[in-house]
């Protein structure tokens, strides 16, 4: 071979613009390798978990039972322990022992209501929780009987069930204790703690 020719392949090797050419045509090949992914992939996995709008219908209602109880767990739960409070702040009150009893009746009544308070505070993001989740089992039910007419219409007609309770001021009316309790609680302990700080400073003054 002469000093002056080159090989075709040396050719391409010095050519940058053919090394270009072949990198975008290798990475058309490797693009046009990947498969598409199905368009249909969310319908296909929702018709799995869910054969019929009665099942999907079944299941929300299903969790709706399932909260509500939780729900009514932790309202109870809270009730009870506010009661044993409102029961220790009374005798603490009651205490008239001649010695510490103005003592006793300054800091234990105050520090009941501090803990009352933050009882109502601890329960509320709980309980708060619970009502959100109902809330949006509520509304995903809400749209499956606006989406399927004819299931709609049928559950309207059904005896046990109606658009009449399951719409949303009906069970918000019903979660409206639940929710109103610890702030109900807040305030009334507020109320007390400040009352017995009153009450024994004003009788210390006195005497």
């Amino acid at each position: 071979m002469r000093d002056g020719a080159c090989s075709p392949l040396q050719g391409a090797v010095l050519d940058p613009d053919h090394r270009r050419t072949s990198n975008l045509e290798l990475s058309r090949i490797i693009i046009s390798a990947d498969p598409e992914p199905p368009a249909e992939s969310s319908e296909v996995s929702d018709s799995l978990m869910f054969g019929t709008p009665k099942e999907r219908l079944d299941f929300y209602r299903r969790e709706i039972q399932y909260e509500t109880n939780l729900m009514a767990d932790r309202t109870n739960a809270y009730l009870a322990a506010q009661s044993f409070l409102v029961i220790a702040y009374a005798s603490s009150m009651a205490n008239a022992n001649p010695d510490w009893g103005d003592m006793f009746t300054l800091v234990v009544p105050t520090l009941l209501a501090l803990l009352g308070i933050v009882s109502s505070l601890n329960a509320w993001p709980g309980i708060r929780a619970s009502a959100a989740i109902i809330s949006h089992w509520h509304f995903k039910q809400e749209q499956l009987l606006q989406s399927e007419p004819k299931f709609g219409h049928a559950y309207d007609e059904s005896p046990l069930f109606s658009e009449h309770e399951s719409s949303k001021e009906r069970y918000l009316k019903s979660l409206r204790f639940s929710l109103r309790s610890p702030w109900m609680f807040t305030i009334f302990w507020a109320g007390l703690g400040a009352f017995s700080v009153w009450l024994q400073l004003s009788s210390s003054a006195k005497v």
